[in-house]
């Protein structure tokens, strides 16, 4: 099967291993925006999108007709968008992973895997957490690709409610990470967070 997997994180390279190496797919693998005149010209079966910066567009997903999904560390409908470990944390929402199809909308498409994930915050730093949810998700597709590019798994609409975060969203409690980084333990961003609504900073 031909392939188009989008990326701009190296975090994805186990899984292109993957893909290319055990599963035997054909693979183009592209970190810029793509275009429909990539889809007509690679003509691809099928497209993952995985931690890949872009917006692909409403042209390019008509030509693809469903058989475009995108990998998001996030149990949603909770945390569409950027940065979902992040905020998953601070507005103590549900925390998992999700495998859906791409629509025009910010992670709306349906369902087509999910897992919960369990994250001890007394123990967890922001980076520690990030790599564990991506290696859930990694799993969870390889565990299930066959039956996912087969299109034996059906969809589902997400459930009500939900959140969504911006990139801007993120500038406001970046702050909070300017000593430590993305090494900094969950309960002590936690805390910040919690001071800095409490001085009416957010």
């Amino acid at each position: 099967m031909k392939i188009i997997f989008l990326t701009n994180n190296d975090i994805t390279t186990h899984l292109i291993d993957w893909l290319k190496n055990e599963s035997k797919e054909e693979l183009i693998v592209m970190n810029r925006k793509i275009t429909t005149t990539d889809i007509l010209s690679y003509k691809p079966d099928f497209l993952v999108s995985y931690n890949y910066r872009y917006i692909i567009k409403e042209d390019v997903l008509n030509l693809l007709q469903n058989r475009a999904i995108n990998l998001h560390i996030s149990l949603l409908p909770w945390n569409r968008g950027a940065h979902p470990n992040v905020w998953s944390f601070l507005e103590d929402t549900p925390k998992g992973v999700t495998i859906h199809i791409i629509d025009k909308g910010l992670d709306t498409g349906d369902i087509i895997l999910q897992k919960e994930v369990y994250l001890d915050e007394n123990k967890e730093t922001l980076m520690s957490s990030y790599t564990k949810l991506h290696k859930e998700i990694q799993n969870l597709l390889i565990s299930n690709w066959e039956e996912i590019k087969n299109n034996r798994v059906t969809p589902e609409k997400h459930p009500e409610g939900g959140s969504i975060h911006y990139i801007k969203d993120f500038e406001q409690v970046k702050p909070l990470l300017s000593d430590k980084g993305w090494e900094i333990k969950i309960k002590e961003l936690k805390e910040r967070y919690k001071n800095l609504i409490l001085n009416g900073d957010v």
